[in-house]
């Protein structure tokens, strides 16, 4: 319990704010025991007892895209991970445990999601992750990559659970982005830095996507019918000009009848044409 007179500055050296992805212990508690000491002495006398043998033993080697988490007695040494290179160990006294800094992928499994607007649809997609910190992906969690995988199927639920099938459709880089960010804040206590996520494939059900192709159909029918009849009105205001332009000169109808003759013998048929003047009809109309 603080007391009265304790002031601000003491009680700000007395809280310790560690970051999410920092490995805390207590400074006291990596201090070596009497029996632990006594255990490293023994096993460095074995190994010089059997030198040059045991240097086989005591010599590791890590890739330049790994690194070694060394424990001794259960401990970490100098709180940071080995390698690359070469590196030694004390056998009787040390384990190391490899981790790999190169981005892994894997597939999420397709995920029965039921979207905001109550429909069912089935997604899947793939994650890129790497660890930039092997000692917190060491101690942190029992496996980091299974640890990942089973976090993203939950996330991919979460996040799609609060889109309808519209902005599931339209906005796949929005959803990449959101469930990134999300998986990137719950592993940074891993030292896992997600890198990307993107969404494979959406399946449908069978009647939905009947549904919305008759939607779609219908909707091109509508418009083609709407095109069709601008283009039917746009052709009787032309023909309609034509017409007056025509009237204005008698001669006109007649070359224009003599290029339709000329435009159906081009096509090679056996069609006859003959052609009758308007004028020879007119006694007949006359007399009815």
């Amino acid at each position: 319990m603080l007391s009265p007179t304790t002031s601000t500055s003491e009680m700000v050296n007395k809280v310790h704010i560690s970051s999410p992805g920092e490995y805390d212990e207590d400074p006291a508690s990596g201090a070596l025991g009497c029996c632990e000491w006594l255990l490293i002495v023994i096993s460095m006398f074995f190994i010089i007892a059997t030198c040059p043998i045991s240097i086989f033993m005591c010599v590791t080697i890590v890739q330049e895209y790994e690194r070694a988490v060394i424990f001794r007695l259960g401990r970490i040494v100098d709180k940071k991970p080995k390698g690359p290179g070469l590196f030694f160990i004390i056998p009787c006294t040390d384990k190391f445990i490899k981790v790999d800094l190169r981005t892994v992928s894997f597939d999420i499994p397709p995920q029965e999601i039921l979207t905001k607007d109550s429909v069912t649809v089935s997604v899947d997609g793939v994650v890129y992750f790497r660890i930039h910190c092997p000692i917190s992906a060491v101690a942190n969690v029992t496996d980091a990559s299974s640890a990942t995988r089973l976090l993203a199927q939950t996330t991919l639920r979460n996040v799609l659970g609060t889109k309808n099938l519209a902005e599931l459709l339209s906005d796949r880089e929005g959803i990449s982005q959101s469930m990134q960010e999300s998986l990137d804040v719950a592993t940074d206590s891993w030292g896992i830095k997600v890198e990307r996520v993107e969404i494979k494939d959406v399946k449908l059900p069978h009647q939905l996507q009947r549904a919305m192709a008759a939607e779609a159909e219908a909707t091109r029918e509508a418009r083609a019918k709407v095109i069709a009849a601008e283009g039917e009105m746009n052709a009787s205001r032309a023909l309609k000009e034509a017409s007056l332009v025509i009237a204005e000169s008698p001669s006109g109808l007649q070359l224009r009848y003599l290029q339709t003759l000329a435009t159906i013998a081009a096509e090679k048929n056996s069609t006859i044409i003959f052609p009758l003047p308007m004028d020879l009809l007119v006694p007949f109309i006359d007399r009815k």
